[in-house]
């Protein structure tokens, strides 16, 4: 058997493997891999290759990127930081017709640019804003699929783990790629609650308003929230004007994140030692797929085959728009049948030098792969956010939240559109930093 074909059937086999014998997908990408290798190379060389290549990646400096900020994350979510974002948004905007439903979304993307996290964002936003939109006569589809959809931007708005990843494993910068989904998050998070607006104005019963607080109200719902605010300018303007790199940013983001919170008494032992521990299990199991991945993708360049499609789809007498939406067609299916961060590792060894070769911008392309996969978290048959909101909402059944996700999905599609057809909203903010 010829190498590129050993390389097709890798990818079945590792298909199977996952879906048959529900093998974490770290571990089935470093099984598939290391027996592909050994069949195109030999076992020896496979074993002096997973060897090398998994001292390289335990042994990188720039891994540490990974559990800093998910500890950043962390420290902000066991200190209760999502609930004063909450009431902030509440404050200000509970007032709307709908606007406790936006002020959920807006609660989302500010504890997803602390957190990074879609399952988080989404167990937390639940707990928090459910039981406030209940009270107040919420349509309960409204309420289950703003909360599903919004923490959906746990992945898009930067410090994403999936994009600090898809840096890693592709050599791409990092802080780059955080700057390339700063403006198309923004725009899905403007798209998501203009949905709601228009949800609540044809049919205001979905929506109710909520009271109006005074002005001196709002501004004591500020403390909790403003802090996080600088958090958050403190690493990004850190990255874009140098004086940290991504590691270094995610460590002095943990750091002041430690600070603030210490200093508003808002963290005790117990609840630092509960973030420590999440932050270690969630780093290794990340860690671990993009070990699995790196073994993974070494069988796949062995055989050639990424490179073999590459050269093939190039050579077609197609135009290179259709075969982008053949690709991101792929990912719509793939992300609605698992998890978002495997399947990209499974796919980016194969598609991203077929977008390179076909002149498409790298960054581009790594955040509208991310916005497609990460909208299968809220449609069937997997879409976590959706069995999680389910899981922690009262009477609250999972038909009723995949109906509520059904009204935002068109959000998802216009920010994906607008990327297709003006890639400068994810190009223009990372050209203006170096590195």
């Amino acid at each position: 058997m010829d190498p590129v074909s050993v390389g097709l059937s890798g990818i079945f086999c590792l298909l199977a493997v996952l879906f048959l014998f529900n093998i974490p997908v770290g571990f089935a990408m470093a099984l598939v891999g290391f027996a592909g290798f050994s069949m195109v190379v030999s076992p020896q060389a496979a074993l002096s290759s997973v060897t090398s290549e998994i001292w390289r990646i335990f042994s990188s400096y720039g891994l540490a990127v990974i559990p800093f900020f998910i500890l950043m994350g962390n420290i902000c979510f066991y200190a209760g930081v999502s609930e004063k974002i909450y009431r902030t948004a509440h404050a200000w905007f509970g007032h709307v017709r709908g606007g406790i439903a936006m002020a959920t979304i807006m609660a989302c993307a500010g504890f997803a640019s602390i957190c990074g996290s879609n399952a988080a964002t989404a167990a937390t936003m639940s707990a928090v804003a459910l039981p406030e939109m209940e009270k107040l006569g919420y349509d309960k589809r409204l309420s289950a699929g703003c909360v599903a959809s919004g923490a959906t931007l746990g992945v898009v708005i930067p410090p994403s783990v999936v994009l600090i990843v898809i840096g890693l494993y592709t050599g791409k910068s990092i802080a780059r790629l955080f700057f390339a989904s700063m403006v198309p998050g923004l725009i899905l998070c403007l798209l998501l609650m203009a949905s709601i607006s228009l949800l609540c104005r044809l049919r205001p019963e979905l929506g109710p308003s909520g009271k109006r607080l005074c002005l001196l109200e709002r501004l004591k719902s500020l403390p909790g929230s403003i802090e996080m605010v600088i958090l958050f300018m403190l690493v990004m303007s850190g990255l874009y004007l140098g004086w940290f790199t991504p590691t270094e940013a995610g460590a002095a983001g943990s750091f002041f994140a430690l600070l603030i919170v210490f200093l508003g008494r808002t963290m005790t032992i117990s609840r630092l030692r509960a973030a420590i521990e999440d932050s270690v299990k969630t780093s290794c199991m990340i860690i671990m797929i993009v070990a699995g991945a790196v073994i993974f993708g070494k069988f796949m360049s062995i055989t050639r085959l990424p490179f073999v499609v590459a050269g093939s789809v190039a050579a077609l007498n197609v135009p290179r728009f259709f075969i982008l939406v053949l690709m991101l067609f792929i990912y719509v299916v793939g992300g609605a049948i698992m998890d978002a961060l495997g399947l990209l590792m499974i796919t980016i060894p194969i598609f991203f030098p077929v977008a390179e070769k076909l002149g498409y911008d790298p960054l581009w392309f790594s955040v509208i792969i991310t916005i497609i996969t990460t909208l299968g978290a809220i449609t069937p048959p997997v879409g976590i956010n959706t069995f999680i909101v389910a899981g922690t909402g009262k009477d609250i059944p999972l038909e009723t939240v995949f109906r509520g996700v059904a009204y935002f999905i068109p959000a998802f599609v216009i920010c994906i559109l607008l990327l297709l057809f003006f890639p400068v909203l994810a190009t223009w903010l990372p050209g203006l930093i170096a590195g």
